[in-house]
């Protein structure tokens, strides 16, 4: 055993490199966050707190968190990071308190219930600001330089509805204002007495949901966004001492105003905006930046009112100087020190850079807004790969982290993606049941095959040559498609699973392919005869199968956190080794020399393991949510992996397993050479592709295969011998075209009008009969003499693998054993039987078989 083995099962392993994240989560309320020395940005992704360098995109995650971060703050002097949950109801929501540069928790509580829905920091960092949801109803103050809790209260009372938004004042470190619906409050915390009180401010009849907020910088005036679509201005009357913190006056209602509209609008209507005001920020000089609902960005000013007549109490009093859209609804807006630009982020997990000046949008990021379903890569072309998700199934690019393409079908899922063979065409299976193929540069729509299945697909396979697809259904079903450029239809409904099917595969022959279920059952089956040939059962929920590459084993994954290695011979289990200890195992991929897989599951860990150990090598940390998918790159440079938070995590593989494929593919290239140039043997990729298990007579010195046969039966002819029993054989009767297969060398007639006679045999044997065809167009048809008049006895040869065998040389190498066509396994040119003999001699190692080296049967 190696050092590096002798290490492996001493539990040392080491940490995948990330490089590089693909996600945001744009759906939380004042989510992004621009730090305050505008080198980095803070936003939550899934439960984990994301700080990112804006410009090395290197990123941090800070965990702590059991569940979604619904709500996440910023300190005003960059030092604290404050960050709430959400959790199941009945059970208690975390607020943590980090420190920025040290990465670590400073304090956290957990006074809230099932919700925080909004934190804020007070201006001078020294109190922590919290308010929950619907079921908590409570404010908490903590007191952030000495760790504790000063004081909580009861957010709404009345008829007041729940409070869903905070906002600190800027000069006066222990006020602050809420608001949600039909709420509206200043507060003011005293710290001596342990208390805080509140000011509700009057409203007189408005009834206004309050989304946003924002204040001058003198706490002068504070500006509204309503879920109605127009703004609110308070008159907050602080007095112009900053250490008075109470309001001199009751805080009141100046204006309800909405936008002047350039359209007519009939009698009495004002244009408000769609979907809400969502986000507004109020700049230095006095106008008002306005997010709306329906992605509308506009930079506005406060005006005379026209005096036109409305039915609702909103005035026409801002007038529009800017605007643009972003095609999402805005839930932060963040302004750049230079005022020259703004980031604006929306719940499309989009963040758009818009210049202040004209107005022009770029997008910066852009990622899934929901779960994460598959991955896949061209065959062969790791530059690209694809994922399939809510809505949209996109192209990525593996290098530079964009995005290529975006195909479209709303109100779905896309649960499954994969490229053809060939590269042209992107497969994809939906929930709405129908399996639709695009082209990859524009993603016009190729076809579409409807009802593929009637309760939506669930997984794809296609074979190498394009002709075959499978798809599984939820409905338990496994269906075999033929796939013509004009034209697709079912071959064939496999009805075995009784719950949905979660993972398809096919091995490389295109001969078998395996099926898991969720019902506890994998079944592989014979594409050929179109029937199960083994059914393997488990414990569990399959939610993941994969063939190895020699396609005598499949490893599976489930519910059970147990990786199992089963053969498909038999169908028996061959090993067993624990994959998690928290969670299922949703996915897995071998690589493609098969030393090692990689697994995710519900514990959120990235696991390379080393296949014929059966240890783990690597882990990656970072994924914020259960991992979905993970695939090898075709180079084996890179894995991918995705999460239900829709991000997407590229890993660096490991430099010993870079140089292993570099390796390979030296070896390959090499033996590849020396096929080009070795004319003295029949190459396997020259025979027809068209044959026949029967047997027929041949020339005597044809190559069939490398035993020494046909050298002793030459040896004999030059000595003027016949061929004896077993070397004589047999050629198959050949139907193929003149391209694709070999004619027999003929001498030509006399006249035209007979039969070409084939030379014949020294010892005066019968040679075989060629029958020529009326029209050249066919190969002629070989037909076998009846028997050799020298011996009186008939020699065979065989089909099998793709090659042609003597009836005596088909043996296995080790038991001796009589092979059947089409049944045994080859390595380097000599047969042997699948069970034992192969497994045990060159089958994976792991549980006592010796070898690691496989065969691989090129076509």
């Amino acid at each position: 055993m190696s050092d590096a083995e002798s290490d492996l099962l001493e539990g040392n392993v080491e940490s995948l490199e990330v490089k590089g994240i693909i996600g945001f989560d744009g759906t939380t309320i004042k989510g992004f966050i621009m730090h305050p020395d505008e080198k980095h940005a803070v936003y939550p992704l899934g439960n984990k707190v994301t700080i990112q360098d804006w410009t090395t995109k290197t990123q941090v995650f800070l965990t702590g968190h059991t569940n979604t971060i619904s709500a996440i703050d910023v300190s005003r002097s960059g030092k604290y990071i404050a960050s709430g949950q959400i959790n199941h109801i009945g059970f208690k929501a975390r607020v943590i308190i980090w420190d920025f540069d040290n990465h670590t928790i400073v304090s956290q509580h957990e006074l809230h219930k099932v919700r925080v829905e909004a934190v804020s920091f007070s201006s001078n960092d020294n109190y922590l600001f919290s308010i929950g949801g619907r079921d908590c109803g409570s404010l908490v103050v903590w007191d952030v330089t000495q760790g504790q809790v000063i004081c909580g209260s009861a957010v709404a009372h009345g008829i007041q509805g729940e409070a869903t938004t905070i906002l600190s004042m800027n000069r006066r470190g222990p006020c602050f204002m809420t608001g949600g619906d039909n709420h509206l409050a200043v507060w003011t915390v005293d710290k001596d007495a342990r208390k805080v009180q509140s000011l509700d401010v009057s409203t007189g009849k408005l009834k206004r949901t309050i989304l946003c907020m924002d204040a001058n910088e003198r706490d002068e005036l504070c500006y509204c966004g309503t879920a109605t679509g127009d703004v609110l201005k308070i008159r907050l009357n602080y007095h112009h001492d900053p250490d008075v913190l109470a309001p001199a006056k009751h805080p009141m209602t100046v204006g309800c105003f909405t936008r002047i509209s350039n359209k007519r609008l009939p009698m009495g209507r004002v244009d408000l905006y769609s979907m809400g005001v969502r986000s507004i920020r109020r700049l230095f000089a006095g106008p008002l930046l306005i997010g709306a609902g329906n992605g509308v960005i506009e930079l506005v000013e406060e005006t005379k009112s026209t005096g036109a007549q409305a039915k609702i109490p909103s005035v026409p009093t801002l007038r529009v100087l800017k605007s643009t859209n972003v095609f999402g609804s805005v839930t932060s807006l963040q302004l750049m020190k230079n005022d020259t630009v703004f980031l604006a982020a929306t719940t499309n997990s989009e963040i758009f850079s818009v210049n202040m000046d004209t107005f022009e949008t770029e997008l910066l990021v852009t990622c899934h807004i929901s779960t994460i379903y598959d991955i896949a890569f061209p065959y062969n072309f790791s530059e690209v790969f694809a994922t399939a998700s809510k809505n949209d199934v996109r192209v990525w690019s593996l290098k530079t982290h964009r995005e290529l393409l975006r195909i479209e079908v709303l109100n779905f899922s896309a649960s499954s993606v994969l490229f053809s063979h060939d590269g042209k065409s992107i497969l994809t299976g939906w929930n709405d049941g129908i399996i639709r193929s695009f082209t990859p540069l524009t993603g016009r729509l190729i076809y579409a095959i409807l009802n593929a299945h009637n309760k939506g697909v669930s997984a794809l396979a296609t074979t190498h040559e394009g002709d075959i697809l499978l798809s599984g259904g939820c409905e338990g079903q496994v269906r075999m498609w033929s796939i013509t450029p004009y034209r697709q239809q079912l071959i064939c409904t496999l009805k075995e699973h009784k719950a949905p099917v979660s993972a398809v595969d096919i091995n490389k022959a295109g001969t078998e392919a395996v099926s898991a279920g969720t019902d506890g059952t994998c079944i592989i089956w014979d594409l050929v005869r179109q029937c199960r040939r083994q059914i393997l059962f488990g414990t569990t929920l399959f939610m993941c199968a994969r063939y190895y590459p020699t396609d005598v084993q499949i490893l599976t994954g489930g519910s059970d956190r147990k990786l199992s290695y089963w053969e498909v011979l038999d169908g028996t289990l061959v090993r067993e080794v624990e994959g998690s200890t928290s969670g299922a195992i949703n996915a897995l991929d071998i690589s493609e020399e098969g030393s090692v897989f990689v697994t995710g599951g519900n514990d959120q860990i990235v696991k390379l393991w080393n296949y014929q150990l059966g240890v783990t090598t690597h882990i990656g940390t970072g994924h914020a949510a259960v991992i979905t998918a993970a695939r090898f790159s075709p180079d084996q440079k890179h894995i991918v992996t995705t999460s239900g938070a829709g991000t997407i995590f590229i890993w660096k593989s490991p430099p010993d397993m870079i140089k292993a494929k570099e390796k390979t593919d030296e070896n390959e290239a090499v033996v590849s050479k020396e096929e080009k140039t070795d004319g003295g043997e029949e190459l396997i990729q020259d025979l027809p592709t068209a044959r026949s298990e029967k047997s027929a007579k041949s020339d005597k010195n044809q190559p069939i295969c490398r035993c020494p046969c046909p050298k002793k039966a030459q040896a004999r002819n030059n000595k003027g011998g016949g061929v004896g029993d077993g070397d004589k054989i047999k050629s198959p009767e050949v139907k193929a075209s003149p391209k694709e297969a070999r004619t027999p060398e003929v001498k030509p007639s006399p006249k035209g009008g007979k039969t070409p006679e084939v030379a014949a045999s020294p010892k005066g044997g019968k040679s075989p009969e060629v029958v020529a065809s009326p029209k050249g167009g066919k190969t002629p048809e070989v037909k076998p003499s009846p028997k050799n008049e020298t011996n009186g006895k008939k020699s065979e040869r065989k089909t099998s693998l793709g090659k042609d065998w003597h009836s005596a040389c088909l043996r296995c190498q080790k038991c001796n054993k009589t092979l059947t066509p089409g049944s045994h396994a080859e390595h380097e040119g000599k047969p042997y039987c699948n069970q034992p003999c192969y497994a045990a001699l060159f089958g994976p190692t792991g549980f006592g078989r010796g070898g690691a080296e496989s065969y691989v049967y090129k076509k």
